[in-house]
């Protein structure tokens, strides 16, 4: 059985755990994002609870099946919280995903935290194509936190990352998931244009990849979660091509899937 056909089953493994298990995910995201990702996950087959406060976010990372931090929108008691949960995630052995929107020289007090979560050791990170390069040292200009880049054009230099992370996703036309556990790049196929002009669908996404880390090694959760998603986009097109009813209907597609529909309209390529 060749490599390719290893990773499509074993991501059919992790999305029927996914909803066997039903894991419990802490998000400590995004004001934007919030309701959005609670449905996502929800829609996915995950369990949703966004506890971003530091009064109570020790004792419930404690609980968790995994643990999403995103930096979109950090206030100083929230900022507080994500570094008491990564340390708690940390200790406890607790998948973890950081998404750091945002990141880059002017919104440097964020920047400052994205490098303390890092001291962590997330197992999967996750972001645009500008927040990677920035992230990897290199000096990039985003367009508010949209990426201005192309996620092909950064993927080598993603590799840098992998000295703080088991796993890197970088989200774009194409994705692109490199890991420590292979020797080779994979491209995710798929998506709709129309999936980065409805709020929050990349913080979801780095929702829904701690889902599948509750369930799966890091490398499979991200390759599963941006599969999820891409064969998502491309279904919900063909139903609804404005973006309040592809809104619908991708939401419609995330909850959908199943392993009959993965096998049918996966789109991957290793590089």
């Amino acid at each position: 059985m060749s490599l390719k056909q290893q990773l499509i089953d074993q991501v059919i493994e992790a999305w029927h755990s996914l909803q066997d298990k039903v894991p419990l995910v802490q998000c400590i995201t995004n004001s934007v994002a919030t309701n959005y990702t609670a449905n996502i996950l929800l829609a996915a087959g995950a369990s949703p609870a966004m506890i971003d406060n530091p009064f109570e976010t020790e004792a419930f990372t404690k609980i968790s099946s995994a643990l999403s931090i995103n930096t979109g929108t950090p206030t100083t008691e929230q900022t507080q919280a994500m570094l008491i949960s990564a340390r708690t995630a940390q200790q406890q052995q607790t998948p973890w995903v950081l998404d750091p929107v945002g990141y880059g020289a002017v919104l440097r007090w964020r920047s400052e935290t994205v490098d303390q979560l890092l001291n962590f050791k997330p197992n999967i990170i996750r972001a645009n194509a500008s927040e990677i390069s920035t992230l990897a040292g290199n000096q990039t200009e985003s367009k508010g936190v949209d990426s201005t880049l192309n996620s092909q054009d950064v993927y080598e230099q993603a590799k840098s990352l992998l000295q703080y992370s088991e796993c890197i996703a970088i989200s774009g036309e194409s994705d692109f998931i490199i890991s420590k556990q292979l020797n080779t790049v994979i491209q995710v196929n798929g998506g709709c244009y129309l999936q980065p002009k409805i709020t929050a669908t990349g913080c979801a996404l780095g929702a829904l990849t701690a889902a599948y880390h509750a369930v799966s090694t890091p490398t499979i959760a991200a390759l599963a979660s941006h599969i999820h998603f891409a064969i998502a986009g491309n279904l919900a097109y063909e139903h609804a091509q404005t973006v309040g009813s592809f809104n619908v209907a991708f939401l419609d597609y995330v909850h959908m899937l199943d392993d009959n529909l993965i096998r049918q309209y996966v789109d991957i390529e290793l590089l």
